[in-house]
């Protein structure tokens, strides 16, 4: 084997589900495709069943396994400690890793409350000046085509903005049936479909854009207000196995204790949203339409986002990530409308370190890239983006979006940092 004398980076990752396997595999392959300044070490995995945890850590290809994040910030070998846990975690691990001189990064949204996320914002500013950096996870920025939108707004190439229109649509909670997961439950998400997935798209916005919404005003749904308590989620998506909302084993058949009569299925309130319409203002006088869904039927992770300016216009759907569709409005009439750009030429953003040009990406590629920008950074001594002060501009619209919403769709300002 040759040998690599650059530094190392040792990696400790809390949480190994969805997310986590995600992650796992990005930090498996940011070497092999990008000339990293440091060499990343997979140290450890944090989960809180022993055995769970070891299975993984062995599976996604973690050195050691720690039952206690505490415990995994503590080790010495781990520089960066990566948060995949559900949010209601995020502000403990988060700020007990920045005191302890830990880089961090955190999964979206930051937290599950403005307070936590200021507090997270706050601890993030205290630590850059140690020399300590954070970054939120906001994968979409990485997908080559999001990044060509953001590079051909900043050169002016879309003139004056005048309109964004941006959609995240799903459909894996359509079904009555679908048990009471996690996400579905206000302690442990903060919010549901709106800070799913809502907080992607208005990221996404707002990178795109280089423009931050400044009000809003907002609906908000939940179409099915109670859902079973048996039955397991692998991803998003249910299963017939009988796992308990609190993914602890259990049989679907209620237990009469619960007060249901046997061979009848426990339930539980949902208590977030499965739905959010709102419209904004962006601080350019752009206008902007949102809506996030957890029940658009047959849309399975379509993230969209179309821009008019007063020069062109693009549009963008991530259920077809390679491609990013332009209009150049300074074009006669005779040669007018939109054309499609398949974003894998080596000018492009990441794809040089890819497959040849025509040969496209998929979701995994665009954590791979987000931990690139996020070692090289580190590696440099300088900020990620997007910081932990982007995240909680984000949550700051997640909040003024709920108290639109409670409020008869007051138009409500985004407070400002």
């Amino acid at each position: 084997m040759i040998a690599d004398d650059r530094p190392t980076l040792g990696i400790g990752m809390v949480g190994y589900a969805f997310m986590g396997r995600v992650h796992s595999q990005a930090w498996r392959s940011v070497g092999a495709f990008f000339d990293l300044p440091v060499r990343p070490v997979m140290a450890a995995l944090g989960g809180r069943s022993k055995e769970a945890t070891a299975a993984a850590a062995r599976d996604l290809g973690w050195a050691a396994a720690e039952t206690d994040w505490r415990d995994l910030i503590a080790r010495d070998d781990v520089q960066v400690v990566d948060i995949c846990t559900p949010g209601d975690s995020h502000a403990e691990i988060a700020i007990a890793a920045l005191a302890a001189g830990k880089h961090v990064i955190c999964e979206k949204p930051l937290a599950n409350s403005v307070a936590e996320a200021e507090a997270m914002a706050a601890a993030a500013r205290a630590a850059a000046g140690r020399g300590v950096h954070a970054m939120v996870a906001f994968n979409y920025r990485r997908v080559p085509a999001v990044a060509l939108a953001r590079r051909w707004v900043a050169e002016g190439r879309l003139g004056r903005l005048h309109h964004v229109r941006a959609q995240y649509l799903q459909d894996w909670i359509a079904d009555p049936a679908f048990p009471l997961v996690w996400r579905l439950q206000r302690e442990r998400a903060g919010s549901g479909a709106l800070g799913d997935i809502g907080a992607h798209v208005i990221d996404t916005a707002q990178f795109i854009t280089g423009e931050l919404l400044e009000g809003v005003s907002a609906l908000t749904e939940t179409f099915v207000k109670e859902r079973p308590l048996a039955g397991a989620s692998a991803g998003l998506s249910a299963t017939g196995a009988t796992t308990l909302a609190d993914g602890t084993a259990g049989d679907a058949t209620a237990n009469p204790a619960d007060g249901t009569a046997d061979g009848a299925v426990a339930t539980g309130t949902v208590d977030v949203d499965d739905a959010a319409l709102f419209i904004g203002r962006f601080s350019g006088g752009a206008l902007g339409s949102f809506e996030a869904t957890r029940f658009a039927t047959g849309r399975k992770n379509a993230l969209r986002i179309e821009v008019n300016g007063s020069k062109g216009s693009l549009a963008f759907d991530f259920e077809a990530m390679n491609e990013l569709w332009f209009h150049d409005h300074t074009l006669p009439a005779a040669e007018a409308g939109f054309r499609r750009v398949i974003v894998t030429e080596a000018e492009h953003p990441y794809a040089a370190a890819w497959w040849p040009p025509g040969h496209g990406l998929g979701y995994e590629h665009t954590f791979t890239h987000e931990i690139k920008d996020f070692v090289e950074a580190v590696a440099a001594g300088v900020a990620p983006a997007p910081s932990f002060a982007d995240g909680l501009r984000v949550q700051r619209v997640l909040a003024a979006v709920e108290a639109s919403a409670a409020d008869g769709s007051r138009f409500t300002p985004v407070e400002e940092s």
